[in-house]
């Protein structure tokens, strides 16, 4: 039986009888026991059960309510649907449960009454449960409806700004913008593109992306565009050339991308490109500024170099590949820029680039400022050493017409060094360096020549170079030693002086003598510190000779460079030296070259004399082979002069003498003796040199008819035994 009554519920425990109370706690476990699982509820076990609890009692003052209503039934199976208890199961289990054990756990019997009841109650749970689970599905299904229709509409909204957002960077964009299908045809282009090609967007769409290559476009360009269209790289970029509609040519930086459908297959294109003419003239223009003389804009040293790198390259591998360098440098340049000025040197250095330019240029030449006054000449794929002296006899020839600057009539010449050989086995370093080896060979020898590379040669001022910067070292480590001639009177043949020669024996060259190192001395400036060291040891073996000899000890003779002549610090150390050694003066005695002392000026004079004044000995050397100023040789400070060998040649024969040279010597000796100077030949090689010398009035001799250079030991042994 149902009634229908209001909508009020009955659920206080303070209604209900205790034992009732408990058969509802009791049937509650159980419900819970029953429905845990059939659904996903939000709760815990024991918050489950007394949530349901709270329904059973209700559900009991339902039962025991006069006058009875359903209302609390319905409402029950609403408030299982609001706590998620919605599970396919759970409304059954509830049903049959409330049907089979709630009359039983509340103690009532077999009552008709309550059954109808409790049936009428399950009734209306059941439609409670199921209007209040239909409610919610609808409610669910219309919120899903409104979340759908609220997402596609953000995402048209979302689409429509996306649309918008590229219309505007495609139309408005500053660089040009192409779209094009994967089979290369032009579907779009944005105006900045259709402005920088001079071409309007239904012309663009008549061509195809290939018709857009540049005859000379990199194959790398084309070679990754391949890839990209077969979907085998996203994106690339390269610098690329398109020609406009007017024919001009622009230069691009183009990323060109690939755009996939929605099963990652190609589909279309899309190239973003920018203008960067600019740039690139830009950089061109930059690029000739540092590879290009700003005076006469011939190659300068960077590009000659990159050019020879590439020779090299190419000759790689290539057996028998050849090639030649003239390195020019002008004679006399510095002169002229000094004295007419830096702006006729340029305007000088501008005609010369001009005419080797216009001599040498042409297919596998180049020609090149190396900077200042030197130029360079590259001849590529020479046959022949011939070829590259061509080209200097051609250059040289050329330079020989006067230059007519600034009112001004300039005769210039050059030397050149030429340099030819084949690529394989050598660097582009080695060829420069012997280039510009030869180049200075070319000056040594005379200028306004050339000069061909010669390995023996280089051989030899290798050699040379390595003894400069060796001798320092060679001083400190003892490897000089003092060799001792003897000067012969022609008199008695009795030894009065002896003359100190050094020599060297070095570590790798064995033994040198004075003319391999004496120059390269003077040159670095050693020979003062060589000579003070050669001026010791003679003064100290001087003392020793007079210590044992006596009276018939020799003088000492020492040669002086010409820079020790012009040493401050000679008298001072010739005095100290002598002090130290206990040497008188007047057994030391210093040799000069006819060229230094006639040339000294009034400073090295001074020395030499307060040398003289101190006792001692000056001696010219090698005199006669110079232009002397016989009239200044009277106010000299010298006591000895030493004829040179090379007059003594025509004496040397047993039966016959050169008149000339005999008269020479004759001459030279009366001068001498008229200036009250002693006489010493040099160069006496045999007997009838020496006796010719005495009678023609020479005081002594030197030479290896008396004795060849030798170690002290050797000169004890000739003053104890005589020659």
């Amino acid at each position: 039986m149902t009634e229908r009554v209001d909508q009020r519920v009955p659920s206080s425990r303070s209604e209900l009888d205790p034992a009732l109370v408990a058969g509802a706690e009791a049937f509650a476990r159980t419900w819970a026991t029953a429905v845990i699982g059939s659904s996903y509820v939000p709760m815990t076990r024991a918050e489950v059960a007394e949530h349901l609890q709270s329904l059973t009692e209700v559900l009991v003052s339902a039962l025991f309510a006069n006058p009875f209503r359903t209302a609390p039934g319905y409402e029950i199976g609403s408030r299982l649907v609001e706590a998620h208890f919605t599970g396919t199961d759970t409304l059954g289990r509830t049903v049959q449960l409330l049907g089979d054990d709630l009359l039983t756990e509340l103690g009532i019997g077999v009552d008709n009454r309550m059954s109808s009841r409790l049936a009428a109650l399950q009734g209306a749970l059941a439609a409670g449960y199921a209007r209040a689970l239909r409610e919610r599905t609808l409610a669910e299904q219309e919120a899903i409806r409104a979340a759908v229709l609220d997402a596609r509409d953000q995402a048209e909204a979302a689409l429509r700004a996306s649309e918008a957002r590229f219309r505007a960077m495609f139309t408005e964009a500053a660089i040009g913008i192409g779209i094009a299908d994967i089979e290369g045809r032009i579907l779009d282009v944005n105006q900045a593109l259709q402005d920088m090609l001079g071409f309007s967007v239904e012309e663009m769409r008549q061509y195809n992306i290939r018709d857009l290559m540049h005859p000379e476009d990199s194959g790398n360009v084309w070679r990754l565009y391949d890839q990209l269209i077969a979907g085998d790289c996203d994106h690339y970029r390269a610098e690329k050339r398109f020609h406009r509609a007017d024919g001009e040519q622009v230069w691009t930086h183009l990323t060109l991308s690939l755009v996939r459908d929605d099963h990652g297959e190609p589909q279309y294109q899309v190239a973003m490109i920018e203008d960067v003419t600019d740039r690139h003239l830009l950089q061109n223009r930059l690029r000739y500024q540092a590879l290009h003389d700003p005076l006469t804009g011939l190659p300068n040293r960077a590009l000659f170099l990159e050019r020879l790198g590439r020779v090299f390259a190419a000759a790689a591998g290539v057996p028998g590949r050849r090639a030649g360098l003239c390195y020019l440098d002008l004679d006399g340049f510095k002169v002229i820029n000094d004295s007419l000025g830096h702006d006729i040197g340029d305007q000088l250095l501008v005609e010369v680039g001009r005419r080797l330019d216009h001599s040498v240029s042409g297919d596998g030449k180049l020609v090149a400022r190396m900077g200042g006054d030197e130029f360079v000449i590259l001849v590529e794929g020479s046959e022949s050493t011939q070829d590259i002296v061509n080209v200097a006899d051609r250059v040289l020839h050329e330079l020989e017409a006067p230059i007519k600057i600034g009112g001004h009539e300039l005769t210039v010449s050059a030397s050149i060094g030429i340099v030819e050989r084949p690529l394989e086995g050598t660097t582009a370093a080695d060829l420069m360096r012997d280039a510009d080896i030869t180049l200075y060979w070319a000056k040594a020898d005379g200028k306004s020549r050339w000069a061909l590379y010669n390995p023996e040669r280089n051989a030899r001022e290798v050699a040379r170079f390595t003894l400069s910067a060796t001798m320092p070292a060679a001083l400190e480590r003892d490897e000089f030693y003092v060799d001792y001639q003897p000067l012969v009177r022609l008199a008695d043949s009795r030894i009065t002086g002896v003359e100190a020669l050094v020599r060297w024996q070095h570590p790798e060259f064995g033994r040198l003598a004075p003319d391999r190192f004496i120059e390269l001395a003077e040159e670095t400036g050693l020979i003062v510190p060589l000579g003070r060291w050669v001026l010791r040891k003679a003064c100290q073996e001087g003392r020793r000779w007079l210590e044992e000899f006596g009276d018939s000890a020799p003088f000492v003779s020492v040669n002086l460079a010409v820079r020790q002549s012009r040493d401050p610090e000679l008298v001072r150390d010739v005095k100290r030296i002598l002090d130290e050694c206990g040497l008188p003066p007047h057994h030391l005695q210093l040799e000069l070259t006819e060229s230094a002392i006639m040339g000294t000026a009034d400073e090295p004079l001074e020395a030499l004399r307060a040398l003289s004044d101190m006792g001692v000995r000056i001696a010219i050397d090698d005199f006669g082979t110079g232009y002397s100023n016989l009239a200044y040789l009277k106010h000299l400070p010298v006591h000895e002069l030493k004829i040179a060998g090379s007059f003594m040649e025509g004496l040397r024969a047993a039966d016959e003498e050169d008149a000339v040279d005999a008269q020479i010597v004759s001459t030279l000796v009366q001068l001498a003796h008229a200036l009250g100077l002693g006489v010493t030949a040099e160069g006496v090689e045999t007997p009838s040199q020496a006796k010719r010398l005495h009678r023609i009035g020479c005081d002594t001799g030197q030479g290896w008819f008396f004795a060849r250079p030798g170690r002290p030991e050797d000169v004890d042994h000739l003053l104890r035994g005589g020659l």
